[in-house]
């Protein structure tokens, strides 16, 4: 789905950046936004963009450095699959580091990107260029940081990011601590940057910047131990989280039961967080599981934000198929 991830301004997230240079603007794909060439409006005021890549022109000349009166209105794909009830459907990248991923995978239907900097050997700054890359694509880059690395999780966002998850956080202390790094004020404390790439670069009121930051970015922390689980409720209550979701692999790993994703005591930690995110206009997260019928078991609990494999699993099953398909042809 073209265009559910990055800016509301009237461009396409699949368009081609060449205003940011003063280049000639293409337009290659029709949708329900009008759109005008600015060449040929050298007086216009204000126009509407839906992509993060490339910004509007106020007239000739571009607008870097230029503030616009342009409305700040910031999109993103995973956000808006959820408040309408939808399952965001996130892919993990391990392997990618190249930012023809972000275009790939929305292409194959996905709605956001877990960029991993927790168990791979991504650096920031590999995160960032796939993060750009995937606000001119419409999926919604978010990124999972070591815990506790609010430093890389704000660098990250300043750099093009829609969202942090932020791993193995047990309390609403922990919880509460993340939120107010990751909003502005006055939501939180998080440090203002300009000429932000979700804007295309384009030099935009403060306020409304930030406003529309503060609304599209989602701040989703991993309950991963029985403690997290019990904290649910408290977690989920806390102003500025967005999402809570289990990190399958570890929880069973601290209940003594590796790999036991079916069991009943994972299936309860799922139905006490998913209340909880009921309870608190919060959404229930899984990540960990790749087992389709396990995933229709707790998506059917009321899990909607869903990591359903990596690019490694991907590529491997389908590679793994291929293979074994071949060599029963003799």
């Amino acid at each position: 789905m073209a265009g559910r991830a990055g800016l509301s301004w009237g461009f396409r997230p699949d368009c081609i950046c060449a205003e940011a240079f003063g280049l000639s603007y293409y337009d290659h794909r029709a949708d329900d936004i009008p759109t005008r060439h600015p060449a040929k409006e050298p007086g216009a005021t204000e126009r509407r963009v839906t992509c993060g890549a490339a910004p509007p022109r106020i007239g000739p000349g571009g607008n870097i450095g230029k503030e616009t009166a342009m409305a700040a209105t910031l999109r993103n794909a995973a956000r808006e699959r959820l408040e309408a009830g939808e399952l965001a459907l996130g892919v993990i990248l391990r392997q990618a580091r190249t930012v023809d991923i972000a275009p790939i995978m929305q292409a194959a239907g996905y709605d956001w990107l877990f960029l991993d900097l927790e168990h791979n050997s991504m650096d920031l700054d590999m995160a960032v260029q796939i993060s750009v890359a995937a606000l001119g694509a419409g999926i919604a880059p978010m990124v999972r940081v070591p815990a506790r690395q609010l430093w890389m999780a704000t660098r990250v966002l300043d750099g093009g990011a829609l969202g942090i998850v932020m791993p193995h956080v047990d309390t609403p202390e922990e919880a509460r601590q993340v939120a107010q790094a990751l909003r502005y004020p006055p939501l939180g404390h998080r440090s203002v940057a300009g000429g932000l790439p979700h804007f295309g670069y384009a030099k935009l009121g403060l306020a409304e910047t930030c406003t529309a930051i503060n609304a599209a970015t989602l701040v989703i922390v991993m309950l991963e131990t029985p403690t997290a689980i019990g904290n649910a409720a408290a977690i989920a209550a806390v102003p500025g989280i967005d999402s809570l979701l289990i990190g399958t692999n570890d929880l069973a790993m601290e209940l003594g039961i590796p790999g036991a994703f079916g069991d009943e005591r994972i299936a309860a930690a799922y139905q006490s967080v998913v209340d909880a995110c009921r309870a608190n206009g919060k959404f229930a997260g899984v990540g960990g599981i790749a087992d389709r019928e396990l995933l229709r078991r707790y998506i059917g609990m009321g899990v909607r934000l869903v990591l359903p494999g990596s690019d490694l699993g991907f590529m491997a099953s389908a590679a793994s198929e291929c293979a074994a398909a071949m060599r029963a042809f003799l």
